[in-house]
């Protein structure tokens, strides 16, 4: 799978963890149905936020190195953006691997307390 193969990390991305975790925790239910429209509704956002540009070097540079599918996938990000299978797919691992490094820590997930630090009684 191509987006496995991606020089991704999902720690050095800045893309919002907490949005990004609303696809971790359709994952770690095991819901298909909630995953793909968890990834639906996040990944255009994930996209805008920040993951578009690391998406499109790591693919460049998987099509340098031939990664199968690489090249195909360079085309339909371009025509597809967030909704193409590969950006599905990235967003997946992605909440996956944020999934597994958090082992359900929803500080590490992104999520902060409300209301903020220092904030009370004001």
């Amino acid at each position: 799978m191509l987006a496995a193969e991606l020089d991704l990390d999902v720690d050095d991305l800045a893309i919002c963890h907490a949005c990004l975790s609303f696809v971790s925790f359709a994952i770690d239910a095991g819901d298909e149905r909630k995953v793909a429209g968890s990834i639906t509704r996040m990944a255009p956002d994930l996209w805008a936020e920040g993951l578009s540009q690391p998406v499109r070097l790591a693919l460049e540079r998987a099509r340098k190195r031939g990664v199968a599918n690489a090249e195909e996938a360079i085309v339909t990000v371009d025509q597809s953006g967030p909704r193409s299978p590969v950006v599905r797919a990235i967003v997946r691992r992605l909440a996956a691997d944020l999934s597994a490094r958090a082992k359900g820590d929803l500080f590490r997930m992104g999520w902060r307390p409300w209301p903020p630090e220092g904030r009370l009684g004001a």
